[in-house]
């Protein structure tokens, strides 16, 4: 049966190069599996029985800089993914003793050779483009990739141990794809992955860092989380997380922090936050485990401290994963902070701009964003009730602009500069005057407007500067009261 997929012209052009020129050529791995859910690919990779001098040949522009074969065609493609195309001679693979690239691979003429080296069966297919308006022609399905993706399985290629043998970060990729799919894994490949599960110790961390991430972007993350336990995997990536399994909280949790913390993420997910809001929402309680005391006051566990805590132990996880530094140092304020607020009749509007300052006035948004996690985390079924509300209309009326003489293009050492005077209230006086004047009508704040007033108030008594000063700071200070009524408004609260 003939179908049609949307296939990039570039894609359809180089397959058709290499068939031309007498070649086997397939769309392979990945894409192909994307195609048949319907899925837009992210990169697309070829395969063919020419070789790499061969493949060469047939491009103008090409970069062959490794031992596996794989040429990297330069294209004008105007689309970043589209840029460079890979294409892969057919190829067997020797043993790998570094558990992530086989020791040496040589060429093979044999299509089904090369799909039985890959990783999981909805990876190891092949799709032939025909010339019939370039539609997909051909499957070449060896081990039944299309009925695992029909019954939504992951299932390893041939033997599961072999294969997490020759790279363990398979184990995780095989929860990353269960994870962005929502697929199971099968029970052979589990056991599998619970036998081999100690390889990770020997990947690199940046190559672990990278699938964990994958499986916090993807749409249910806390499903990746709790396979990740499930196997054995996750003491492999932070394991401080599972310390909170079966620890419970004060009566305002209905939830273990576990649960708790995994409930968090997944509400960031739910919202399509950025990654260092999920992370952080994952690690904003992981420092209750070891601050837990049970409180014979109040009949009740308590987790003072656990904010500071936490923000460390972030810190040692993150770095354990090389995150970036400026991840981590992001992160580890959001874990920090994330207690920000506790009472809005008692915090204050200057306890709010510290937290501005502490955070930076670039994430104090995110911080909510940690805090709405926290807070449907504990099983509160609204987001924004009105304490939330009042928070986020706090952080606004902290964050505005203060009406102030700072805003003026000119200043009091000018002023006795242009006066010829001497320090004293007259300055003040005049500079409350002008901002008055500045706010009523902006385009008066320029330095050649300002000094003309200048000279035409200092022809003024001081007292009757001081009477048209007082004037104009109770105009400012009505003007602030407006703008903070029209930002409780906007949040519903007084």
């Amino acid at each position: 049966m003939v179908q049609k997929y949307d296939i990039p012209k570039i894609i359809i052009q180089t397959v058709e190069t290499l068939k031309k020129a007498g070649f086997e050529a397939y769309l392979v791995g990945g894409c192909v599996r994307d195609l048949l859910l319907h899925m837009k690919p992210k990169d697309w990779d070829i395969t063919t029985n020419a070789k790499p001098e061969e493949i060469q040949k047939l491009f103008p522009k090409t970069v062959y800089e490794n031992k596996f074969g794989t040429v990297a065609v330069i294209t004008d493609s105007e689309d970043p993914a589209l840029k460079v195309v890979e294409i892969t001679p057919y190829r067997f693979e020797a043993k790998y003793s570094d558990k992530r690239h086989p020791d040496s691979v040589s060429f093979t003429n044999n299509l089904e050779d090369d799909l039985k080296r890959r990783d999981f069966t909805i990876n190891a297919m092949a799709l032939e483009i025909s010339n019939l308006k370039f539609q997909i022609s051909k499957i070449i399905d060896p081990f039944n990739g299309q009925k695992d993706l029909k019954n939504k399985i992951i299932r390893a290629v041939g033997k599961p141990e072999e294969r997490f043998n020759e790279d363990g970060l398979r184990i995780i990729r095989a929860i990353r794809f269960a994870t962005e799919l929502g697929f199971t894994i099968d029970q052979e490949t589990k056991n599998a992955i619970k036998k081999q599960v100690h390889v990770l110790e020997i990947i690199a961390k940046e190559r672990i860092r990278d699938e964990f991430v994958k499986i916090i972007m993807a749409k249910n993350p806390s499903k990746g989380m709790e396979m990740m336990h499930e196997l054995m995997v996750l003491k492999y990536v932070a394991p401080e997380l599972e310390d909170g399994i079966g620890v419970g909280q004060n009566k305002d949790h209905k939830y273990t922090v576990w649960e708790h913390n995994l409930r968090s993420l997944d509400h960031a997910a739910g919202k399509n936050w950025p990654f260092h809001v999920r992370l952080s929402a994952l690690l904003h309680d992981v420092g209750k485990p070891v601050s837990r005391q049970w409180s014979e006051e109040n009949k009740d566990w308590t987790f003072y401290g656990h904010d500071v805590l936490g923000s460390k132990m972030s810190v040692k996880i993150l770095s354990r994963l090389r995150f970036s530094k400026k991840d981590i140092e992001l992160i580890a304020k959001l874990v920090r902070y994330h207690l920000f607020f506790s009472d809005t009749e008692k915090i204050t509007l200057s306890a709010v701009r510290r937290t501005i300052r502490n955070v930076g006035p670039e994430n104090i948004w995110d911080l909510m964003k940690v805090r709405f996690c926290d807070r449907i985390g504990m099983g509160v079924p609204k987001e924004t009730p009105y304490r939330l509300r009042k928070y986020e209309a706090m952080i606004e009326e902290a964050m505005r602009a203060p009406l102030s003489v700072g805003m003026l293009k000119i200043n009091g050492n000018q002023i006795m500069k242009i006066l010829n005077i001497k320090p004293g209230p007259k300055i003040g006086f005049i500079l409350h005057i002008l901002l008055e004047e500045a706010l009523d009508e902006p385009k008066k704040n320029t330095e050649k407007w300002l000094k003309n007033r200048i000279f035409e108030l200092g022809k003024l008594s001081e007292k009757e500067l001081e009477n048209i000063g007082k004037k104009a700071k109770e105009t400012k200070e009505q003007i602030e009261k407006k703008e903070i009524e029209e930002i409780r408004k906007k949040w519903w609260v007084k």
